[in-house]
């Protein structure tokens, strides 16, 4: 008899997790969505350096980038910028072909070297001296420049820890407008932040002209956006 009584207790008990479920997502719930929104001034910065080579052979072409590529690097160690924050991000040697008319096909022309430097500048202020130190030592290009934040995971939170209070807010006026009131938060989940480098110069591709006059940099303020959606439990005026 104990034996059987175990059986129905344990059919009882599988019956009532599988229920349990349907009844829940049964009940009235508000459902919200917010966003939490911190402004940040930018105290770094990251541009690409692009020093390039055309020459009649591979080896040649290499060697000429190599030598710009050096002269580049020494520079950025005279305006304060460290090997470790001026990285390569890519380097090509490659056959640079040109359309011939006459013969009706393209034509060897000689071979290209490109090595594209990632400098970053975590002091914002060195930014335009290391921008004008590559500039007057030969770069081929500066590419679009970037702004971003030491203190982003500290405003992150804090973007977050708004969006929940927000959340917590819209969800209390609508259950009080809908004669009740909200009872334990159900879930919550994060959407992927919202929080993209504002470039000052977009896209920006420069040659390399020295120039007397300091290079000036001024980044605009930027946003740290955090969205969450979240579900409540409504509890109806004079319900427990």
């Amino acid at each position: 008899m104990k034996k059987i009584l175990l059986v129905v207790a344990f059919w009882l008990f599988i019956v009532c997790s599988a229920l349990s479920p349907v009844i829940y997502a049964g009940e009235s719930q508000v459902v919200v969505s917010a966003t939490g929104r911190v402004s940040i001034k930018p105290d770094m910065a990251k541009f690409g350096v692009v020093v390039k080579s055309d020459a009649r052979t591979a080896d040649q072409a290499a060697a000429e980038a190599a030598e710009k590529y050096r002269t580049v690097q020494n520079s950025l160690r005279t305006a304060g910028i460290t090997l470790e924050d001026a990285p390569t991000e890519s380097y090509t040697v490659a056959p640079r072909w040109e359309w011939d008319p006459v013969l009706g096909k393209s034509v060897l022309k000689g071979y290209s070297a490109r090595h594209t430097i990632m400098v970053r500048v975590r002091n914002l202020e060195k930014t335009g001296r290391a921008i004008d130190a590559v500039v007057q030592a030969g770069a081929d290009e500066v590419q679009s420049i970037s702004f971003s934040s030491s203190h982003y995971d500290a405003l992150r939170q804090e973007a977050l820890a708004l969006a929940v209070e927000n959340a917590r807010r819209d969800a209390t006026i609508m259950a009080k407008a809908a004669g009740g009131r909200i009872g334990q938060l159900i879930e919550v989940s994060v959407s992927q932040p919202a929080y993209r480098d504002r470039p000052q110069i977009e896209a920006m591709a420069m040659r390399a002209a020295p120039s007397p006059v300091p290079t000036d940099i001024a980044p605009a303020e930027q946003d740290v956006v955090v969205t969450i959606n979240s579900r409540w439990r409504f509890i109806l005026s004079g319900s427990r």
